[in-house]
């Protein structure tokens, strides 16, 4: 059985910088292969992680609706080819991206398809890493319903924590079989404060840890360098490692 981790946060926390993180522990702890899949609609995982991407499934999904299927070719063979050509490989992980949401129209048979060759792919990695949109929609309609660990990744703001507190209620009100949720906070400067952790307990949401705020990660994603590839001696990267290591191990 696999061990899905989810990562959802609102636009600016950090999260997909963390989901680099994540991949580049499991990596470095021997928990591997590992398979990534960029569930955001505003996709750059593989930015974070220094993969070219030309293929998405949401590129296979709209070829299928509008009939691009090649004839003498079954839609099963199609989308399962398409699905093998989206796949980014890198040592110890392999991409997926999503791509974009579904337009107008129905995407029934496609999702109905990509549904069940996501559920054969999951099953050859040992370890699933889904970065999301703060919604949890992608989870429960094309990616595996059952996750082991969802990740929440806040900042230190008030309305960073409750936007946090809002995606583990909806987690559980979509009943997508979230096993275990913890909140994160990123780029923290003074670590949490009084009202902060005053918020999160009335929340009754459980606090993995912070990851303080690194000028290292500003500046390689300002050279356009891959963030995984910041040392893990570095202060975000060592936080980040020895939450994983509290919450994963």
């Amino acid at each position: 059985m696999s061990y899905s981790i989810a990562l959802a946060g609102k636009g600016g926390t950090g999260k997909t910088t963390l989901a680099g993180m994540l991949i580049k522990y499991l990596k470095a702890r021997g928990k591997t292969p590992v398979l990534a899949v960029d569930a955001d609609a505003n996709a750059n995982l593989n930015e974070v992680l220094g993969l070219t991407v030309n293929e998405t499934l949401g590129d296979a999904r709209e070829d299928m609706k509008k009939g691009k299927v090649p004839d003498g070719m079954t839609k099963d063979v199609f989308i399962s080819m398409r699905m093998e050509e989206a796949i980014a490989e890198a040592e110890g992980y392999d991409l997926l991206v999503m791509g974009q949401p579904e337009g107008s129209g129905c995407y029934c048979a496609a999702n109905s398809l990509l549904s069940g060759f996501l559920e054969k792919l999951t099953d050859n990695y040992p370890y699933i890493v889904m970065d999301n949109e703060a919604g949890m929609e992608h989870i429960s309609r094309l990616t595996t319903k059952n996750v082991d660990l969802l990740l929440i990744v806040a900042d230190t703001s008030r309305r960073g924590l409750q936007a946090g507190i809002r995606i583990d209620k909806l987690a559980k009100d979509l009943n997508i079989g979230v096993k275990k949720s913890v909140l994160v906070i990123n780029q923290a400067k003074n670590g949490v404060s009084e009202a902060a952790a005053r918020i999160i307990e009335e929340a009754g949401i459980t606090l993995a840890g912070t990851v303080p705020e690194d000028e290292s990660i500003y500046e390689y994603d300002l050279q356009g360098r891959p963030t995984v590839e910041i040392p893990e001696e570095t202060g975000a990267m060592k936080a980040a490692f020895e939450i994983f290591d509290r919450i994963i191990g």
